[in-house]
């Protein structure tokens, strides 16, 4: 969401809850929050997308036909076509970014709206999480069928539709862009705009359950582990330990749907 990527713990005007700085909308200072935003995330995306581009490898192989597991993928990748295999379709993925900014901004406002109405932090985050899904999902899907044709290209070739052209491997300038073209060219021709937007239901029924349980349980991981820790301890070191733990639950959630929206988008 990712989902991953798709949204670090933001903060705004601090109240003090359950020992839990949180910080609203209307505190931020908007410049530095996208700016930093923006690097920040880009800076998760290379380098976490090795362990992406494995896994829908890993979603989309029937049984074991190609891997047997990650560490049997990443060193058969980094054999045969070396650290550029690893970022195949990187350079499209990036893109995402703008998913990424319209993602945090809508979850921000919506859970400004749903304080009008609720003080549950619980339920603005369910709210907020989840709205924010739809919005970053309607931007992101095109962007991801085509990045993933791109990481099928090479070993995994042969479990998807679409394969590159020879003539698109020659030219090391003009190599990115004249694989995406020609993937898209492809996409386009066989299923039309429509192609672009394979999986979209799919993805929905992913990402929007995967924010509306990733926010929640950050919140609820964060406070549980501000009782735990010394009362000295850094606010931030608290969050960058809920945001693993609450990634890693709600993936295991919807981890099942994603398989399903591998298979179709590829």
């Amino acid at each position: 969401r990712n989902q991953s990527d798709e949204g670090a713990p933001t903060a705004g005007r601090m109240q003090q809850k359950r020992n839990i700085q949180i910080i609203e909308w209307e505190d931020l200072d908007k410049r530095k929050f996208y700016s930093f935003g923006v690097f920040m995330t880009l800076t998760i995306r290379a380098t976490v997308y090795p362990a992406t581009l494995i896994r829908t490898l890993l979603q989309v192989q029937r049984g074991k036909s190609l891997y047997s597991g990650t560490f049997d993928a990443f060193f058969k990748i980094l054999r045969a076509e070396g650290v550029q295999g690893l970022y195949r379709g990187f350079m499209v993925n990036t893109f995402t970014l703008i998913s990424g900014q319209a993602y945090i901004t809508t979850y921000e406002l919506v859970r400004k709206y749903v304080s009008q109405y609720s003080e549950d932090n619980t339920v603005k985050s369910l709210v907020a999480g989840g709205s924010a899904s739809l919005v970053a999902q309607s931007i992101t899907v095109p962007i991801d069928v085509v990045s993933q044709q791109l990481m099928m290209q090479g070993q995994g070739e042969h479990l998807t539709r679409f394969r590159l052209n020879s003539n698109t491997e020659t030219g090391k300038s003009k190599k990115v862009f004249g694989q995406t073209r020609n993937i898209m060219a492809q996409i386009f021709a066989a299923d039309g705009f429509r192609g672009f937007y394979r999986g979209y239901v799919a993805s929905l029924l992913t990402y929007i359950p995967n924010s509306a349980v990733w926010w929640p349980f950050y919140h609820f991981y964060a406070e549980q582990l501000s009782k735990l820790a010394p009362s000295d301890c850094p606010h931030l070191i608290l969050q960058a330990m809920a945001g693993p733990l609450a990634a890693a639950t709600a993936s295991t959630v919807t981890n099942p749907m994603d398989v399903v929206r591998a298979r179709v988008q590829v």
